[in-house]
């Protein structure tokens, strides 16, 4: 099963597990199923056009995932996706865009 690194910051929404696997075949459907399995963690990924928040990179190995296919990025068994938020920033006018 593939890998999802959960950064210290989103922890807290994923019973401290530092590490979950994910048996999907994209990156787009590894991160609902996590969203799905912890749904606390949807306001901090996802922004309100259910995409992928601005200030939150998700990689595949080494490389941004934007780099690769985006979403359709193809997930396999030996795949390491890592969630990296922002810790600080986002537009003040907007309190649903700030990182965690």
């Amino acid at each position: 099963m593939a890998k999802i690194m959960i950064p210290t910051p989103l922890r807290k929404f994923t019973g401290n597990q530092p590490v979950l696997e994910s048996s999907s075949e994209t990156v787009d459907l590894a991160i609902r199923q996590l969203i799905q399995t912890h749904p606390a963690l949807q306001r901090h990924l996802l922004d309100g056009n259910d995409q992928i928040r601005s200030f939150v990179r998700i990689f595949v190995g080494d490389t941004d995932y934007q780099e690769l296919q985006g979403p359709a990025t193809p997930v396999h068994q030996d795949t390491v996706i890592s969630i990296v938020p922002a810790i600080a920033g986002g537009s003040p006018s907007d309190p649903q865009n700030q990182p965690v």
